[in-house]
């Protein structure tokens, strides 16, 4: 017989199905399709894994970052998936984002809530090692896919290479190779004539 407490467990996994059909602006190397969140977010986990050793801090807890970015978008489930430079959606994403984050993870057994919400504030709130190497990795990601997307989402009015730069500015401190790189892509990106200055 199935217990309550795996029921809810089901109940969310089915529920977070809803990850593949939540659209983000970047679009992938292959098909040239947008992809969505669970892609996403499954990028970030391989990204988390491979370039773990760029770390400043390598007393890093890689599955703890693993955990973060595979839970960091469900909340877009409910929220919807908030473009970066998209000045007026950020008005009320925090405030979209915890909406749905205590709908989605209430579903869980309480032990589980907890442990799901405090990952993803854990995540929001980029504090810890682990967070901001999960924070830089997810704003490394479209980069990359931009960068060899011709772009792809660059192209929209008001997209500069200081908008770039500051979005992907955490990893500075906390992944200063991978940073150097990021600065090595921005300017190839404006030299290609992808990016504006």
């Amino acid at each position: 017989m199935i217990s309550e407490r795996m029921e809810k467990q089901l109940d969310f996994i089915v529920a977070i199905d809803a990850l593949k059909d939540i659209t983000r602006q970047s679009i992938t190397t292959g098909s040239r399709r947008q992809e969505n969140d669970a892609e996403h977010s499954w990028h970030l986990a391989v990204m988390a894994m491979i370039l773990s050793e760029y770390a400043e801090d390598q007393t890093i807890d890689i599955a703890k970052v693993i955990s973060m970015v595979l839970i960091h978008d469900l909340v877009e489930i409910y929220a919807g998936d908030t473009y970066c430079y998209d000045e007026k959606g950020y008005e009320d994403k925090a405030e979209r984002e915890q909406e749905a984050a205590d709908r989605l993870f209430n579903m869980l057994p309480e032990d589980q809530t907890q442990r799901m919400m405090s990952l993803w504030q854990e995540f929001e709130e980029m504090e810890t090692k682990e967070a901001a190497f999960a924070a830089t990795l997810d704003r490394f990601q479209p980069l990359l896919l931009n960068y060899n997307t011709e772009g792809h989402t660059w192209q929209r009015p008001g997209i500069t290479s200081e908008k770039v730069l500051k979005r992907t500015e955490i990893a500075k401190e906390r992944v200063p190779q991978l940073y150097e790189y990021i600065e090595r892509l921005i300017q190839r990106s404006i030299e290609r004539g992808m990016l504006k200055p």
